[in-house]
């Protein structure tokens, strides 16, 4: 192929009448200026996929502006005349494409229905623009309309589209607006770094050799406030879509590294994408051994109690699941006194039959950790009514604990028995101090909070050394149905966040119920919340009561994650301590997310272990 002065081409294109430049149809804001206009376009394919091919034309000095474009056509005919390294030139509709099924989504912008198909010259180049050296993109926020005090995750949700406010472009400091001023663009990625496991379609995130915020110690790139104190989006990162070229992406997990990425910038499935011409290769795999906890309970210690959490991910009793979450337990957190299970699915799993109990599911697993740490468990939960607490249909998962009786114990006074599925444990005063109706109960079951979700799971304890603990185990409303990171309402669409703040504000008023008769009790909120704690706004009633327990043991803020979803490691499970706790560590055990592939992980959460002292 031989590289040519492209400018010096154009010129004499233009001088020969094409006059319309493919700057001119991108323009300089989100969306293109001649919407519904035929034009004469003159460009160099850079690539072809099956649903059309891409063209490069003449730059400007500009960087809010693209000078590539994508011809959309799933004729074969049309893609056969034409070839990657062709200059051609062509007349076409320009559109603005949204899936009618998803309004959310951002608008490309392309050309269709191209005719008058004319190939000038063949075997050239156009140089990519190297992302990290000739254009480097913003590491924290993702558009001007992030204006609230949570930035993009801010509420209330959905106040502006920002194709219908069609702002100018800034890529100098928004993340959206960088990959917008280069759609359609042929660019490079240097030595990429994978975020995340390729998702069903085997696309990959990465982040290439630039500036990037929030990386933690495995080479991913967590969730954190910005030094303005707005949550960081990570918009420096760019998913990897399937190849152009029909190849297949390599499996990935976090830290893998790549071979250098070409490809063009497109937007699809409400987000930016690069098409690589051809699948990267993996240069280099982290390691993937994940060693236990240090936080060993001392058995000198009266004071210290270790305490773990985890979502077990639809665990029923059957298969080798709930043999993998044993092990997890007894070797990786070391048999925590306590444990806060999330998703432990009744004793037929997922068949839909009416059955609710998990007796046989716990027992089960209680037997399987004997077996693997020769440490038996008792355990608590409340069977839900059959379906009504969300989840997958028939499996009927609730919260449980598991606890170690040398080390605790259940608080039973005269006239306190455990509670139903529908029954509200209350905080009763006696002669001073605090007592629960029912140990254990939910709380507040029947507020409209809890519709189609799990009910929160409270207990009050005795520990070996005399101290009396109160738990909450949370599973909180899902994220399902909210929109992309990257999509047109702003900020994003957080569906249940109303109802997740409500849940919230529920459990806080258990807690000031405890603190109002013993101010100085020992209280430990704890689960899967399914929401970030950077938005403030959703714990906004919890966090004047009680510390998250990353605070307390100082972890730093990029190390806190659980979760790893599209391009964030983040952190959906939370510990919240009471301010008589002072004292506590805790580790995010990352032996899920850490694993080599998706197969191998045992459940989508990270499980937790803090140990805490009592005294």
């Amino acid at each position: 192929m031989k590289w040519l002065a492209l400018p010096a081409v154009f010129a004499t294109l233009m001088s020969l009448g094409v006059s319309t430049l493919i700057t001119d149809v991108n323009g300089v804001s989100q969306r293109t200026p001649l919407s519904g206009k035929t034009v004469s376009l003159t460009g160099l394919v850079t690539a072809k996929g099956p649903d059309g091919f891409y063209l490069c034309g003449n730059p400007v000095n500009d960087t809010r502006v693209s000078n590539g474009l994508v011809v959309f056509t799933e004729s074969t005919t049309i893609l056969g005349q034409v070839a990657v390294g062709d200059m051609v030139s062509l007349t076409g509709k320009v559109l603005e494409f949204r899936p009618a099924a998803d309004p959310d989504y951002l608008l490309l912008t392309e050309i269709e229905s191209p005719t008058n198909i004319v190939v000038l010259s063949k075997n050239n180049a156009a140089m990519p623009v190297v992302i990290g050296k000739d254009r480097i993109p913003p590491n924290q926020q993702y558009t001007p309309l992030d204006v609230g005090p949570d930035g993009w995750l801010s509420v209330p949700n959905n106040q502006s589209r920002i194709d219908t406010v069609n702002g100018t472009l800034q890529p100098d400091m928004f993340g959206i607006d960088f990959w917008q001023s280069l759609q359609g663009q042929l660019v490079t990625i240097p030595k990429p770094t994978a975020i995340d496991f390729p998702n069903s379609f085997g696309e990959i995130w990465v982040y290439g050799d630039w500036p990037v915020t929030g990386k933690n110690s495995r080479g991913g790139l967590s969730l954190t406030f910005g030094p303005d104190g707005i949550p960081d989006a990570n918009p420096e990162t760019i998913i990897i879509g399937v190849p152009l070229d029909g190849t297949d992406n390599p499996n990935v997990a976090i830290r893998s590294t790549l071979s250098d990425i070409v490809g063009v910038v497109t937007y699809q499935f409400g987000w930016y994408y690069v098409l690589p011409l051809m699948a990267p290769t993996v240069l280099s795999n982290p390691n993937f051994d994940v060693p236990p906890t240090n936080l060993v309970s001392s058995s000198s210690d009266l004071c210290a109690i270790t305490v773990g959490d985890y979502n077990v991910e639809n665990m029923a009793p059957t298969g080798t699941h709930i043999l993998d979450v044993a092990n997890h337990i007894a070797n990786v957190l070391l048999t925590p006194d306590i444990v806060f299970l999330q998703e432990v699915q009744d004793n037929s799993g997922p068949t839909d039959d009416g059955v609710v109990s998990a007796n046989v599911t716990l027992a089960t697993l209680v037997a399987a950790i004997v077996k693997a740490s020769n440490v038996t468990y008792s355990w608590i939960d409340i069977d839900p009514i059959n379906n009504q607490d969300g989840g997958e249909p028939g499996g009927n998962i609730r919260q449980a604990y598991l606890y170690r009786p040398k080390k605790l114990s259940l608080v039973q006074a005269p006239g306190i028995v455990a509670g139903g599925s529908l029954q509200a444990t209350q905080v009763l005063n006696k002669s001073g101090k605090p007592m629960l109706s029912l140990n254990p109960g939910r709380v507040d079951p029947n507020n409209t909070a809890w519709e189609d979700s799990r009910k929160p799971l409270a207990a009050m304890w005795e520990t070996a050394s005399g101290a009396t603990l109160f738990t909450v185990n949370l599973h909180l409303v899902s994220k399902d149905g909210s929109t992309t990171g990257q999509g047109d309402a702003w900020p994003p669409v957080n569906l249940p966040v109303a109802q997740c703040t409500n849940q919230v504000e529920t459990v806080s008023a258990f807690v000031k119920s405890i603190f109002a008769i013993e101010s100085n009790a020992n209280v430990i909120v704890a689960g899967d919340c399914n929401e970030f704690l950077q938005t403030r706004s959703v714990f906004a009633s919890l966090t004047p009561l009680m510390t998250d327990i990353d605070e307390v043991a100082n972890v730093p803020d990029v190390e806190r994650y659980t979760y790893v979803f599209d391009n964030n490691c983040e952190q959906l499970d939370h510990m919240f301590l009471s301010p008589s706790i002072t004292s506590a560590q805790v580790e995010h055990i990352h032996v899920n997310n850490w694993a080599a592939t998706l197969d191998n992980r045992v459940s989508d959460h990270d499980p937790t272990v803090a140990k805490i002292c009592l005294c």
